[in-house]
């Protein structure tokens, strides 16, 4: 039986706003829910490969994730993605330092240019989703690196989700 991937990302944000205005209660409710499902399969709205893995980062260390390298997945199966359609990086809340995460000269192009990267907080998340048929193209060598800096003072332990497509 062949492999399958079936993928559910849901976002929720809810909020409640509420403030007292002369002898009233008013309240501002917020409700979101996003769900992007993604079949089985290596074009538009589909993927066929998950890596998973939580590191913890010792202090004032790099982690660089060769998507291109020699990852497995849960599976034991090689990860090999030409396409990334969801990643998700989140930042333990008992995390004491800040990461830096992308910035790599050899970077999957999530951000735009090479340069780009940013500041996750303890306790901070990314989630970034392209179900399209193109999704983030991985290039061996140039365009393959997840790249977590952990600032120094402790170590920083990072979940880490890549679903993509082989093809």
């Amino acid at each position: 039986m062949a492999a399958s991937v079936t993928s559910q990302i849901d976002v929720r944000i809810s909020s409640q706003y509420a403030n007292t205005v002369g002898l009233q209660e008013v309240a501002a409710p917020l409700s979101l829910v996003k769900s992007i499902s993604l079949t089985s399969g290596t074009g538009a709205g589909s993927a066929d490969k998950v890596y998973s893995q939580q590191y913890s980062i010792a202090t004032g260390a790099t982690q660089s994730i060769d998507v291109a390298g020699s990852l497995t997945d849960s599976m034991g199966v090689a990860f090999t993605p030409a396409r990334i359609k969801a990643i998700y990086i989140g930042s333990a809340a008992a995390n004491t330092t800040n990461l830096t995460v992308f910035g790599d000269a050899a970077h999957v192009p999530f951000l735009g240019t090479v340069a780009t990267s940013f500041t996750m907080k303890p306790g901070g998340a990314f989630l970034l989703v392209d179900p399209g048929a193109t999704g983030y193209v991985v290039t061996a060598s140039t365009g393959d690196i997840i790249k977590i800096i952990n600032a120094a003072g402790a170590t920083a332990v990072v979940d880490l989700i890549v679903i993509a497509a082989s093809a």
